[in-house]
């Protein structure tokens, strides 16, 4: 069962466990980037257009985990494996949640 939330160098995997249990970090800490994105696929059908801004996203999101990781590692590898092992149920994990949360609030 593979529910670590980066690999062997230290570097994020955002598996979907990851990215489901870290999403209402990223949803605050990406913001300027996830809404630049958006205004520019809105205002330009090409898509090749917004690549640096996706990008960015990116960047942001994989530099995120890592940070998450480095602050709270026991509490993020608890609570993505129990999302890894219940499917993303978020009602499943809630006790993870919590002590995820609390060591590494949202700000």
């Amino acid at each position: 069962m593979s529910s670590a939330a980066v690999d062997a160098t230290g570097n994020p995997i955002p598996t979907s466990a990851v990215l489901t249990a870290s999403a209402k970090h990223i949803g605050l800490r990406c913001m300027p980037e996830n809404v630049a994105f958006l205004k520019c696929k809105k205002n330009d059908p090409n898509p090749e257009k917004c690549l640096d801004k996706g990008r960015d996203v990116t960047r942001c999101v994989l530099g995120l985990l890592k940070d998450l990781h480095q602050k709270c590692q026991k509490e993020m590898d608890d609570y993505v494996g129990c999302m890894y092992y219940y499917t993303n149920e978020f009602d499943l994990c809630r006790k993870e949640q919590e002590a995820f949360e609390k060591v590494c609030p949202l700000k």
